[in-house]
């Protein structure tokens, strides 16, 4: 029998900044900051605002695997199983959240918890932003060197 985290646990208020535009030909609709890398901390809460966007709720999320510190198969969120999949191959701080409609998903940078909040925040800034051409496996270290 398998276990599903995170039926017990009861979610954070992420951190979490959306692109207010809805093209697909940008390399990130947005950006997330957790508290830690802990996912049955932290992915529930962030699973929850993401299905506040409407049309449907998030059943399947894609994680860099070296940035947690667990790496769950499933985890319940207000009263489902949401899959997990964690890949050495996701790009560095890109989290990719599924939904089971045709074509639903929502690629979100994902900054480290311990990042400085002055970094942090200016990562969510440009992440979100209706012109950001960076991905994510970039766009971090960018900021870091521009605040040098």
């Amino acid at each position: 029998m398998s276990r599903v985290a995170g039926f017990e646990t009861e979610p954070s208020t992420p951190r979490l900044r959306l692109r207010e535009s809805a093209t697909k030909d940008l390399p990130l609709n947005g950006g997330w900051w957790p508290r830690s890398d802990d996912p049955v901390a932290e992915l529930p809460g962030l699973i929850m605002a993401l299905d506040e966007l409407g049309d449907g709720i998030v059943t399947r999320l894609l994680l860099h695997r070296p940035s947690w510190s667990s790496h769950p198969a499933r985890l319940g969120v207000s009263g489902r199983v949401v899959t997990m999949g964690y890949f050495t191959t996701q790009p560095l701080n890109l989290l990719i959240a599924m939904r089971d409609s045709y074509g639903w998903r929502l690629d979100l940078l994902t900054v480290p918890p311990g990042t400085p909040e002055d970094v942090a925040e200016l990562a969510l800034e440009q992440a979100s932003s209706d012109d950001n051409q960076v991905p994510a496996q970039f766009l971090l270290a960018g900021v870091e060197a521009s605040k040098q």
